[in-house]
C-alpha cells in the first residue's frame, strides 16, 4: 500500500508561483505512475499533470508551458512546480499513485490565487 501526503498548497496572487510536493510511502514507490489532479468547487475532479515510472510526461492543455511535474524515487517524491498561476487555477490539489488495479489519492492541498 501506498500512502501520499501533499503540501505547499497556499494563497498566491495571479502571476504568482507555488511548488507542490507530494511524499510517498512504500519501498515500491518507484514502480507507481504519478499524477497530480485538482478539483475547484463545483467541478468534476480533473488531470492536471502524470508521469510514469519511466518518466514520461503529460499535462493538461490548460497548464502547458505554465506548470512542471517531477519526481525524485530516491526520495519518494513528485513534485508540481506551478508558474505564471491563474485565478482559474484554483482548487484542491490531490496527489495519485496508480499500478492498475491499484489507485491511492493523497488527502488534497488547498490552492488559491486571487488580488
Amino acid at each position: 500500500q501506498v500512502q501520499l501526503v501533499e503540501s505547499g498548497g497556499g494563497l498566491v496572487q495571479p502571476g504568482g508561483s507555488l511548488r507542490l510536493s507530494c511524499a510517498g510511502s512504500g519501498r515500491i514507490f518507484s514502480t507507481y505512475a504519478m499524477g497530480w489532479y485538482r478539483q475547484a468547487p463545483g467541478k468534476q475532479r480533473e488531470l492536471v499533470a502524470t508521469i510514469t515510472r519511466g518518466g514520461n510526461i503529460n499535462y493538461a492543455d490548460s497548464v502547458k508551458g505554465r506548470f512542471t511535474i517531477s519526481r525524485d524515487n530516491a526520495k519518494n517524491m513528485v513534485y508540481l512546480q506551478m508558474n505564471s498561476l491563474k485565478p482559474e487555477d484554483t482548487a484542491v490539489y490531490y496527489c495519485n499513485a496508480r499500478y492498475i488495479p491499484f489507485d491511492y489519492w493523497g488527502q488534497g492541498t488547498q490552492v488559491t490565487v486571487s488580488s
